[in-house]
């Protein structure tokens, strides 16, 4: 029987395709399946058209509506075809001819690449090219490498007329997707060896028989990478209802291995920048640990806020079709769990969590008592970042503490008072029935130590902005056995000011750390430009605090527009500028639901909602939204974490915002934690830029944040 599988370029178009549209390809989708070989090539509804001056006979168009034609491959044997792109007519027949399919000898993958174009490029490209081979992009890899990459001769011929990685950038979308990949890799830096075990190795399909590169039937099966077969008109009619998500269908090979991997022998780890599909391998992973919990073993899926909760709450919905399963996940922030282990502690009395903007002002109080006379930001770093971080219970373990990675030195002579500020502060939160929610960490983590671990399994989600205290809570949560920890983060994304250590608390990840570097939701036009904005600035890993991460090698699957940035005279000005621009998402079809607006400040948010609806714009703050109702969503920055919109607006990026001077500790207070304290601001604008899929708009009033200026953005 016939099918029409899916390749992951419809889904990346999918977004644009208005509803009539994509009800087409339901119909069409349906036909295949009705229909036998011969009633499809005669069907007069569908039109599974040949061309003529085709590259390829196997590419062939149908009809959608009268308005718009799918284009597809039609192998010449086996039954099942495969939906490239859906295009309007003119454009769909002229981008067919263009194309060409083959099977990668290596992968034994299918590919497609535009051929004609390819031709016109590459004579051009070699009569300009004036360096020697040698020092052509590529001239460091031999034939030999290239070649057991999966780079074909054409490709090959391609690859060795570039000089640089313009030219690259020119040829890219052109190429076959995993040639394309490995060639990009290779040009930011990367070596053979890890282009092979990152893009290669996990792609490769057992055979003892060698590559048939005519049988695509085969080779349709083995292309998980980009084509997606769906086998139930719920899954695709859910699938063309929301677009956005269409992408999740796809779970990379290199995904799918450390997500699917059948045990690892200790604490695991993913790291990847935004959009490198951490989460969704997150919540894979927990669906392959449900297949072998025993009797009474539960699993805890955490992660920092409750927005993050939410989205993950979702995401395992939609994953784990099984209620009963799914009651065997515990969902829930690091502090939610530490709440409830410690009020159901024997003899537990209820403390209100202290709100953040009263600590500081305690820190004061504490001072003023003890007659200490430095700063009550410089007592509240000491107590987040030495005390609680290292677990220090007495003044001995106080005098004794190491103190790196403060950026303020303390003599010997002045631990003592400062500990003694630190008791009649925790001494005063007693008094008055509160706590911090790290004092509710540490004191579950001290019960766990006691009573013992609830948990078979951890999986961690967003996992660099949780602090050490958190840390030893999640280590005292699962016992230290195969499969304990799986923990996706990206330090890149640290908004929070938290340094830790995995290595330190005793959660060793080496040799069980995965790094994932393809973007499936930013453009890498987004991803270039949001990217400059961290470029040259150290950052931390989470395994080990002393050495660094790096972007090398992060790139998107996606092309489209590069972002749009807009200086506004007055505040007034921009707001009315942003309802311009929404309006015009709006009109050319982006849903309400996938436009997206971050600001730094409440209150901006509240501004930017009060003006849309002014306009007629359906908008509301995250925390208000309620289901499904294509609305707006605006939020702060910080709420904007984990998050993902078609289009997005960042606002208020001014000087004053970013960065907020009364989130940086001045330098004469800390000068290291000053550097922390704006590397966590910077990090939060990158956030929020890369919440964006297929466009970004980026606007302030006045002077622009210095880290627009930094990185070279001028309006």
């Amino acid at each position: 029987m016939p099918q029409l599988a899916f390749d992951i370029g419809f889904f990346a178009e999918l977004p644009k395709l208005q509803p009539p549209v994509r009800k087409g390809v339901l119909d069409a989708w349906e036909k295949f399946g009705r229909l036998t070989l011969d009633q499809l090539f005669k069907d007069p509804g569908l039109k599974l058209e040949s061309l003529t001056n085709a590259r390829d006979r196997q590419i062939r168009t149908i009809r959608i509506d009268q308005f718009w034609r799918g284009v597809v491959l039609a192998p010449a044997s086996g039954d099942t075809f495969v939906l490239l792109r859906v295009m309007q007519h003119d454009k769909a027949i002229a981008w067919a001819k263009k194309q060409r399919s083959s099977i990668n000898e290596v992968t034994r993958a299918v590919e497609i690449r535009d051929a004609a174009t390819l031709d016109e490029l590459t004579p051009a490209y070699e009569r300009v090219a004036e360096t020697s081979p040698k020092e052509r992009l590529f001239g460091k890899f031999s034939d030999g490498d290239l070649k057991a990459l999966g780079i074909d001769d054409e490709t090959l011929r391609q690859a060795r007329s570039l000089v640089d990685q313009e030219q690259l950038e020119v040829f890219a979308p052109l190429l076959p997707q995993d040639q394309r990949e490995v060639l990009q890799y290779l040009a930011a830096g990367c070596t053979v060896e890890e282009v092979w075990q990152d893009i290669v190795a996990p792609a490769l399909q057992a055979s003892a028989r060698p590559v048939d590169t005519r049988d695509f039937e085969t080779a349709i099966r083995h292309s998980r990478t980009r084509i997606a077969l769906v086998t139930a008109s719920e899954e695709l009619r859910d699938i063309l209802e929301k677009p956005f998500a269409a992408w999740r269908v796809f779970l990379h090979p290199s995904q799918r291995k450390v997500a699917y991997r059948a045990s690892y022998a200790g604490p695991a780890q993913v790291t990847g920048g935004p959009g490198t599909g951490k989460t969704v391998v997150a919540l894979h992973r927990v669906k392959h640990l449900l297949g072998y919990l025993r009797d009474g073993d539960r699993i805890l899926l955490t992660t920092y806020t409750n927005a993050l909760v939410n989205a993950l709450r979702s995401g395992l919905d939609s994953l784990v079709d099984d209620p009963g399963l799914r009651e065997r996940v515990d969902i829930s922030t690091v502090d939610g769990l530490a709440g409830r282990v410690v009020a159901e502690a024997p003899g537990a009395v209820t403390l209100r969590p202290l709100p953040d903007n009263e600590e500081e002002s305690r820190w004061g109080e504490a001072a003023e008592a003890t007659g200490f006379t430095g700063s009550a930001r410089f007592l509240a770093q000491e107590y987040r970042h030495v005390v609680l971080a290292q677990d220090i219970r007495t003044l001995a373990a106080y005098q004794a503490a190491d103190r790196r990675g403060r950026g303020s030195r303390l003599a010997a002579a002045e631990r003592p008072l400062v500990w003694r500020t630190v008791e009649r502060f925790t001494a005063g939160l007693a008094a008055d029935g509160c706590r911090t929610w790290l004092q509710t960490c540490a004191e579950a983590a001290r019960l766990l130590a006691e009573k013992g671990p609830r948990y078979r399994h951890v999986v961690v989600d967003e996992a660099q902005d949780l602090h050490p205290v958190q840390w030893r809570l999640l280590r005292a949560a699962v016992p230290a056995r195969p499969d304990d920890l799986f923990i996706a983060g990206d330090p890149h994304q640290r908004i929070y000011d938290s340094k830790v250590s995995l290595k330190s608390l005793g959660i060793k990840v080496t040799g069980r750390s995965v790094k994932l570097r393809k973007n499936y939701r930013s453009t890498q036009e987004i991803l270039r430009w949001s990217t400059a904005l961290l470029i040259g600035r150290p950052i931390a890993q989470l395994e080990d605090e002393n050495r660094n991460e790096t972007l090398l090698g992060y790139r998107s699957a996606l092309h489209g527009e590069g972002p749009t940035v807009h200086a506004a005279e007055s505040e007034e000005a921009e707001l009315d500028a942003l309802v311009a621009r929404v309006r015009a998402w709006l009109d050319a079809g982006v849903g309400a639901g996938e436009i997206g607006i971050s600001a730094r400040f409440n209150k901006t948010c509240a501004k930017a909602v009060a003006r849309l609806r002014d306009a007629g714009v359906p908008a509301a703050t995250l925390r208000t939204a309620t289901g499904d109702a294509p609305t707006v969503r605006v939020g702060t920055m910080h709420s904007f974490k984990g998050l993902e919109f078609r289009c997005v607006a960042v606002i208020g990026a001014h000087d004053d915002a970013l960065p907020f001077p009364r989130a940086v500790t001045p330098p004469e207070v800390d000068a290291q934690q000053h550097e922390t304290d704006l590397m966590s601001e910077r990090c939060l604008l990158f956030v929020a830029c890369t919440r964006a899929r297929d466009s970004l708009y980026v606007s302030w009033s006045g002077k622009s944040s210095r880290f627009l200026t930094e990185a070279g953005v001028r309006s």
